[in-house]
């Protein structure tokens, strides 16, 4: 297993279990982004994972069309995550990380590809843990190798309209460094209420 491939699992792992976390009042909770309610944030993901094993196998948007449109969570949006998830991990551990992908803008390196969901899955992790006040410390490691990836491609992923601009802040570690570089302010969290 690549480091890649191992970080897209742990994240994607990580944001699940605390999916698993989420409480019956908490799926109505807003979230750090905009307009989106924890059941969105996890529809969002979720949709992510349905399209994974698609497009790693080669296929185009046009070809998977509409077949994830609509709500992917029905009662039990616990089970429909993991589901979507497990799929997409064992999707991404059998891809040919040098092999191309088709994205809305273009055909890419299916490394390109694993390295946004990687991004996705870490920093929407400490949105979900923010809006359901649970702990937002995101592994050490799986951090900076995000760093890594965002700070080599975020005027790319800018442009492409994957992250959100820049925040300021005065926190320097990286933790804070990659929420602010994303969009997020890294800041203490709301006051409950």
């Amino acid at each position: 297993m690549t480091p890649l491939v191992d970080h897209h699992r742990r994240a994607a792992l990580g944001f699940a279990d605390l999916v698993a976390r989420v409480e019956a009042p908490q799926w109505d909770h807003p979230t750090p982004c905009a307009r989106w309610s924890v059941r969105d944030l996890v529809h969002h993901l979720t949709a992510e994972a349905h399209w994974v094993p698609p497009l790693l196998a080669g296929r185009t948007l046009e070809e998977v069309g509409d077949a994830f449109d609509g709500d992917l969570l029905g009662d039990d949006p616990v089970r429909a995550h993991r589901e979507a998830v497990d799929a997409a991990i064992e999707a991404v551990g059998q891809v040919d990380l040098n092999g191309t992908v088709h994205l809305s803008f273009g055909r890419v390196p299916a490394r390109v590809y694993v390295e946004q969901l990687f991004i996705d899955h870490l920093v929407h992790t400490w949105d979900l843990a923010r809006a359901i006040g649970d702990d937002e410390r995101l592994p050490a490691d799986l951090v900076v190798a995000c760093l890594e990836v965002v700070t080599a491609y975020a005027d790319d992923y800018r442009a492409a309209g994957l992250i959100d601009p820049c925040v300021t802040t005065d926190r320097t570690d990286p933790q804070s460094r990659l929420l602010a570089a994303l969009g997020r302010d890294p800041g203490p969290p709301p006051p409950a209420g």
